[in-house]
């Protein structure tokens, strides 16, 4: 099934229920045609990170199911997979024959041997400035040691967990590797494959190795030539300024817009529309739209689409207005990887307040792209507290592990139930045309109107919303579709 103009859930295999069969089944009794294609979080058995630790792409983690549960799933919504272009597991057959047999393993060059890269560029290599000068995502130089079993050892980059060895993307047994995986991945039903971490990927002597211009470049593109013939797309994945994914964009790809999140909570706490209205003329159409992932809430992403007064605001009044959402939750006490991010539902960052929320979600139906919505905003689900503190894990006050009941009991709450039919609307409107236009107006300092029109003019949909009052109204072809009183009046 090719990519569809439809609204994307966002979900681990086990998240809505226990395992694929169930996500199946929530999607087609309890959710309908409000979700048209699924973002599989990683299902492969992995050794940490919830599957971000990837030990084996050929299987699907007993525990989910198998590959006929993913296929099945394929035949009725367009699917999305994670390939972690960046590292593998410690678990992996590569690392382990590596370790096994060193030198005479035929994965010796699989993995990036930090003295053997270093050594390249001179003796006394690397010095303090060389290990300062890259974009770290630990305080200390991103190595691990391996022993290997003829009792000599060596260091192995290692960008994130200790789980995650980072592989040589350039070594000819590395690319043997990524072409077979890819090419599998879309033989079981992948439409779309997200690069996970891909900026981290290319490692070049004298940079900050992250993003390294034009390497960066050849290995997308080497990565395209595999999938273009088999009718698949990439989506890379980058928390950044937004001025990277715009030249990713500019490259043809789909990228995503996490710039909304928080120009959206700054618009909703302040009132003020002026900066989303700036940012909506500004995106590309070619993209997919988020306000919540399996990840924090990004600040650095709205960078300039923002002020630094206002992203200062907006995270101050995240922790003010937001639901159970404390500093601490963000932090190193509980295993924040990343401290440009914030640990919080998207629900709970708005206060449990259903009229933001649901005018949030309008905000994220009316921008350009398509849709992405996790499968926790998709309830409307609040900090999982208890989650939170048994785990020490910030990030898992979103990640709450729904029972088929409980998802049930959530769909008939009116702000998930008008959740679901905006959706629904927004997935079979031709004004939202991917080659249609958009024109953005903001009448008063609170209000903004928002036009969506097909690239043939016959269709449009008009966005009139207060985000002082929460209020708003959605007009299609002259026909109201929603407005806010439909919330007071479930």
């Amino acid at each position: 099934m090719e990519i569809q103009n439809k609204a994307m859930l966002i979900t681990y295999a086990d998240s809505l229920g226990k395992n694929l069969k169930d996500v199946h089944q929530v999607l087609k009794e309890d959710i309908g045609d409000a979700i048209g294609g699924v973002h599989l979080l990683p299902f492969f058995p992995s050794t940490g990170d919830r599957g971000f630790a990837p030990a084996d792409y050929t299987r699907v983690d007993a525990a989910f199911g198998d590959w006929k549960d993913v296929e099945a799933l394929g035949e009725e919504y367009y699917l999305m997979f994670d390939f972690m272009i960046n590292h593998i597991s410690r678990e992996s057959v590569m690392y382990q024959d590596f370790k096994k047999n060193h030198d005479d393993s035929k994965y010796k060059d699989f993995f990036i041997r930090w003295e053997k890269f270093w050594a390249k560029a001179g003796e006394n290599r690397p010095t303090q400035a060389d290990v300062d000068l890259i974009y770290k995502r630990k305080d200390k130089a991103p190595t691990q040691e391996i022993t290997f079993d003829d009792g000599t050892t060596e260091n192995l980059w290692n960008t994130f967990g200790e789980e995650q060895i980072d592989i040589d993307v350039n070594s000819a047994i590395a690319k043997e590797f990524i072409k077979t995986t890819l090419e599998d991945m879309v033989k079981h039903g992948a439409n779309l494959i997200r690069l996970d971490a891909f900026a981290y990927a290319v490692k070049k002597v004298d940079t900050n190795d992250f993003f390294i211009e034009p390497e960066i470049w050849d290995t997308l593109n080497e990565v395209r030539e595999i999938l273009t013939p088999l009718k698949a797309e990439i989506l890379p994945e980058i928390h950044e300024h937004y001025s990277i994914p715009k030249k990713i964009n500019d490259h043809g790809y789909f990228t995503y817009d996490f710039a909304l999140p928080m120009t959206t909570l700054y618009t909703l706490y302040s009132g003020k529309t002026n900066q989303l209205a700036k940012w909506l003329k500004m995106s590309p159409m070619k993209q997919f739209t988020t306000l919540d992932t399996h990840d924090g809430i990004g600040v650095v992403d709205a960078r300039d689409i923002l002020t630094d007064d206002e992203i200062d605001y907006a995270s101050e009044q995240l922790y003010k207005v937001g639901a159970n959402v404390k500093k601490t939750y963000s932090s190193a006490s509980y295993n924040n990887l990343d401290i440009y991010q914030i640990n919080s539902t998207y629900y709970s960052a708005l206060g449990n307040d259903d009229a933001a929320y649901l005018l949030s979600r309008v905000f994220q139906v009316f921008a350009p792209g398509i849709p992405q919505i996790y499968y926790v905003g998709l309830l409307a689900g609040e900090n999982d507290i208890a989650l939170l503190e048994s785990t020490k894990e910030g990030r898992n006050i979103n990640r709450h592990y729904y029972t088929r009941e409980e998802v049930k009991s959530e769909v008939k709450r009116p702000v998930v139930a008008n959740l679901l039919k905006l959706l629904s609307w927004r997935n079979e409107s031709p004004a939202f045309d991917l080659a249609g236009s958009i024109t953005v107006d903001t009448p008063t300092d609170t209000t903004i109107v928002v036009t969506r029109q097909d690239e043939n003019g016959q269709n449009k949909a008009v966005l009139t919303a207060d985000a002082a009052n929460k209020t708003f109204e959605i007009v299609e072809n002259g026909q109201t579709v929603m407005s806010s009183d439909d919330l007071t009046q479930n």
